[in-house]
C-alpha cells in the first residue's frame, strides 16, 4: 500500500498487528484483543480525596448519613498511608459570630473524632473552623448548605 495505512508504514503496521494479535483468517482479517487485565489496571484508592459532612441546624452531632460517609471513606482508604487530613468546620449566618465559631469548631472536632475512631492516625489531623465567615455574600445573600465540614485527605499507597 503506497503511503501506508493512515500514515503508518507497512512494516510498522505488521509489528503493531503482531503485538495486539491481529491474525488473518481465510483472506479476512480478524482482530483478537489482549486480555483487558494485561493493559488496564484499577486506579488506586490511595489518592487525594475530598468530601463534605453535613449537620442539622445548630448541631455538631453526626447524623447517620454523615457516619456512613465517614465510614465509607475510611474503608476506601484502609490500605493507604494517610499523610494529612484537613477538617474545616463551617456554620451558617444565623446566630452570633461567637456561637457560630464555637459550633464550627465542634463540627470539625466531631468529624476528626469519628475518623480517629475509624482507625485513622490522630496526629495527621489539621482542624480549622471559620464559623459564619463567608456565609453571606457581598449582596447580603446567605450561602445555602453551610452547616457542614469540608474534609480534604492526602493519601498515598503503602510501601
Amino acid at each position: 500500500m503506497p503511503g501506508g495505512i493512515k500514515g503508518l508504514d507497512m512494516k510498522r503496521w505488521i509489528g503493531v498487528a503482531a503485538l495486539v494479535g491481529v491474525v488473518g483468517v481465510s483472506g479476512c482479517e480478524a482482530t483478537r484483543f489482549m486480555d483487558r487485565s494485561a493493559v488496564v489496571t484499577e486506579p488506586s484508592p490511595c489518592t487525594a480525596k475530598r468530601f463534605e459532612v453535613y449537620f442539622a441546624d445548630s448541631e455538631a452531632r453526626l447524623t447517620e448519613p454523615a457516619r456512613q460517609a465517614i465510614g465509607l471513606t475510611a474503608a476506601q482508604l484502609q490500605g493507604c498511608d494517610i499523610r494529612k487530613v484537613q477538617v474545616m468546620g463551617l456554620s451558617d449566618a444565623r446566630g452570633g459570630a461567637t456561637a457560630n465559631q464555637s459550633l464550627s469548631e465542634r463540627r470539625a472536632l466531631a468529624v476528626a473524632e469519628a475518623l480517629t475512631a475509624a482507625g485513622w492516625p490522630a496526629p495527621v489531623f489539621d482542624l480549622d473552623a471559620v464559623g459564619d465567615e463567608g456565609a453571606v455574600d457581598s449582596s447580603g445573600v446567605r450561602e445555602p448548605m453551610r452547616r457542614r465540614t469540608e474534609v480534604l485527605i492526602d493519601a498515598v499507597p503503602r510501601r
